[in-house]
């Protein structure tokens, strides 16, 4: 039996691809400000450049050296060696990377009006073997509300509606020292190393914060910040608004949290039972006016609307930005699903999970960097391909810039999620599943059946 032969000449492509990216954001240099210095004879842009490439044209270093095919020019110890360097920055390469890439290209693509957002959100990053792996832990996985093995990789991202840009990252484990199943080891407080792993022990609203002053101090912004009920508190809040952003964020339906409504402390239940609900085709159930926060409190909009998935149960929105209309308010926190996208990607294709077997702390913050940089490279590309912009001059003014997300578009996202939840939850079989859908929708009013099919409306 022949073997399949390979496709050198899409392979090529794939390399010469990659090598443009390097060349054009000058990777090597970025590399070198963060601490990601040779040690020997083999440059680390090389090394970097390799196992970015690896997952593109699907081969892997243990594969190579068991059919010995390795045919690069530094040897097994060199690439863990690099790899498990304690002196590189991770979190400040990514961050100044993603500021590079958005604030010479696609910033550029698209009107000074747009709203560019920020996005939060936490995802699982399970590992088999964690009483080997430094800093294993058994951590909440709030998706299905179980202890699992492994981190928490809290995200931050910026998107302008088109394109989603990861920018940094932070393995968490556990706060709690008996939840932590791994080894612990000690570094000086004052190295990197030793800053990585304090802050992957801290709790996730803090390390929250020092995400976003990691990005703001690359030269990084957006104007409002995105995150789910999980990382919703008014200490949160308040603190991201007094870096000069506003916070658009599900609230969590806690009796502990409050608000300043009318004089008094009530939480968002007690706001909601005490006000008239709209009826009819409105698009959302209520908005109120409230102050946030003990100390200095700043004014907020919390806007109320039904939750799809249960009509009889509601979710809560609050924005710090009063201007915003609140159709707008939901348009924007709309943009927040592409960074499930963004995890999906990550896991599915990039091989985020599976491609690094390492113990030590710092190789997987190493493997999560270059996986967020292989995002970045296809991203790009993607934004290349896409906007008619890029073509040239002549087609940035004769082009319109790509539509951002509309409310329908949102609207979209919002079923498409809640379909996925209850195949996945309740197994319902397509039949099923098409026979819900179709009953759903016909009891929707007429203005939300148009805004999930505006391309029947428009036949």
């Amino acid at each position: 039996m022949s073997s399949i032969p390979q496709n050198h000449s899409d392979e090529k492509a794939l390399v010469d691809c990659v090598q443009r990216f390097f060349s054009k954001y000058h990777v090597g240099k970025l590399l070198a400000r963060c601490n990601g210095m040779k040690e020997k004879g083999i440059s680390p842009v090389s090394l970097l450049r390799y196992k970015l490439s690896n997952i593109f044209v699907g081969r892997s270093m243990y594969m190579q050296q068991r059919t010995g095919s390795f045919k690069e020019d530094f040897s097994k110890n060199t690439f863990y060696r690099f790899l498990n360097s304690a002196k590189t920055n991770w979190l400040r390469f990514t961050s100044l990377f993603a500021a590079d890439i958005v604030n010479h290209d696609i910033r550029d693509l698209t009107d000074h009006e747009r709203k560019n957002v920020f996005i939060i959100d936490d995802s699982l990053f399970n590992r088999t073997s964690c009483k080997k792996t430094e800093l294993g832990s058994k951590v909440f996985d709030h998706t299905d509300m179980h202890f699992k093995k492994g981190f928490r990789m809290l995200t931050l991202s910026w998107s302008d509606g088109n394109t989603l840009i990861p920018v940094n990252s932070c393995l968490l484990a556990s706060a709690k020292d008996t939840n932590i199943i791994g080894p612990v080891k000690n570094f000086d407080h004052r190295t990197i190393a030793g800053k990585r792993r304090k802050l992957a022990q801290t709790k996730a609203p803090e390390a929250m914060i020092t995400l976003l002053d990691t990005a703001l101090s690359a030269g990084l912004n957006a104007d409002y910040v995105l995150f789910d009920s999980w990382f919703s508190n008014p200490a949160q809040i308040t603190a991201i608004h007094s870096k000069g952003m506003d916070v658009i964020a599900m609230i969590k339906k806690s009796s502990r949290i409050k608000y300043s409504y009318r004089g008094e402390q009530l939480n968002i239940k007690e706001i909601y039972c005490r006000n008239k609900k709209r009826r009819g085709r409105s698009k959302y159930l209520l908005s109120v006016d409230v102050m946030v926060g003990k100390e200095n409190p700043i004014p907020a909009k919390i806007v109320c609307v039904r939750n799809k998935a249960n009509r009889k149960d509601w979710l809560a929105f609050i924005c710090t930005d009063t201007t915003l209309s609140e159709e707008e308010i939901i348009r924007i926190y709309g943009k927040r699903w592409q960074i499930e996208v963004f995890f999906k990607a990550c896991k599915s294709m990039l091989n985020l999970i599976g491609e690094c077997h390492s113990l030590s702390y710092d190789a997987l913050t190493a493997h999560v960097a270059i996986v967020f940089t292989r995002y970045m490279l296809l991203a790009t590309e993607q934004r290349q391909n896409e906007d008619q912009r890029t073509l040239g001059e002549l087609f940035f003014f004769l082009v319109d810039e790509m539509a951002d997300i509309t409310f329908s578009r949102s609207l979209g996202i919002l079923m498409d999620a809640l379909m996925a939840s209850l195949q996945k939850i309740l197994k319902l079989s397509d039949e099923q599943l098409a026979t819900f859908t179709a009953d759903f929708k016909a009891r929707l009013p007429e203005y939300l059946r148009k805004a999930l099919h505006p391309e029947a409306v428009a036949a």
